[in-house]
């Protein structure tokens, strides 16, 4: 699959972006874990135009993650075009190593950000958020620039078969739908139908990529094999499991599940992952910010409670090394070592 002259391969596997998850940490561990593409998380235009230095913080990549998307989304289509540009320039503006393709996040369901008319709230008026698009294209015609977006606002107005064209014919080089809308939020189950069916419309020549509910290799080859999408985007099933990539692919490739990493093979992950975060943010954001993640690693423990609230709480980064060393000390022996 291609997204402009960006060669992903065949069945490419990518992280989506999401806010306060998929920082360069995060994003380094799930590429190194098989991500054929990752995406910053989304990153306000207001916040760039006002060059506040926590949106433009949010663009800072690194070589070892490429290719790798930013991801921007507002309202304002001033501000938005002015937002492109920012992401096309990405690496003089924070020193880092930029954007492969800038994605449009037309998605986001938080009410915070759909009521204001952004994010998926833009699918309530399809005719500004195509005029957004036409202009982001036209203001960086040497980057790809893609969108991400739901299936329509509520079940009333599923527009997105429409809309993909509208979106094609404006010059965007990739499409990635979520198959649900808006109102959903992320209740029930994903439709793919829709998915599949932007993807078998005759006048669609643009990847289109499928998100939702896609939790382990069984969902992905159904994504590929019934609705014949380009690409699959994992998100929420990413969470303490970046390996999920590396598990598909090996479901893709040999029809079986891979064998669950051993616990010294997560213990290790863990502690490069926060090490990774410390690195970045310091103390005591890089803990902070690392709770979600290392908590998660390790579900399924028995008796796990006690640890977990220490893992939590603690700010002290040598007691959270200790900690990974002591699950390994103290659960190593009774859990499965598996391998890959």
């Amino acid at each position: 699959m291609k997204i402009g002259k960006l060669d992903l391969g065949e069945k490419p596997l990518l992280l989506a972006p999401m806010e306060d998850v998929t920082d360069l940490s995060f994003r380094r561990i799930c590429r190194e874990q098989g991500a054929d593409m990752v995406y910053t998380e989304f990153v306000p235009s207001e916040g760039l135009v006002r060059d506040a230095g926590k949106a433009i913080a949010k663009m800072y990549t690194v070589p070892q993650e490429a290719p790798v998307g930013i991801q921007i989304y507002g309202h304002i289509l001033e501000n938005m075009v002015d937002a492109a540009r920012m992401a096309d320039h990405a690496a003089e503006l924070t020193g880092g190593y930029g954007a492969d393709v800038v994605d449009i996040n037309f998605g986001c369901p938080v009410t915070k950000i759909a009521t204001r008319g952004a994010g998926s709230g833009m699918m309530r008026y399809p005719d500004k958020l195509v005029a957004i698009t036409k202009a982001v294209v036209e203001a960086v015609p040497d980057k790809p620039v893609t969108v991400k977006t739901r299936l329509g606002w509520d079940d009333d107005s599923k527009i997105i078969v429409e809309l993909a064209e509208r979106l094609q014919d404006v010059g965007i080089q990739a499409l990635t739908i979520h198959g649900r809308t808006r109102c959903q939020l992320y209740r029930g189950s994903a439709d793919w139908t829709l998915i599949g069916e932007v993807k078998r419309n005759p006048r669609m020549h643009i990847p289109i990529i499928g998100n939702g509910d896609i939790t382990d290799g069984p969902s992905a080859a159904q994504a590929f094999e019934r609705y014949g999408v380009d690409a699959i985007m994992i998100g929420r099933a990413t969470f303490g499991r970046p390996w999920i990539f590396r598990e598909i692919k090996y479901y893709l490739q040999h029809g079986q599940p891979m064998p669950e990493p051993s616990l010294s093979e997560k213990v290790e992950l863990a502690r490069r992952h926060l090490q990774l975060s410390l690195d970045l943010k310091g103390e005591p954001r890089g803990i902070y910010e690392m709770r979600r993640h290392l908590s998660s690693y390790f579900k399924g423990l028995p008796d796990f409670k006690e640890t977990r609230m220490r893992m939590v709480t603690t700010l002290d980064r040598d007691e959270l090394f200790r900690i990974l060393d002591e699950i390994l000390d103290r659960w190593g022996g009774s859990c499965q070592e598996g391998s890959v």
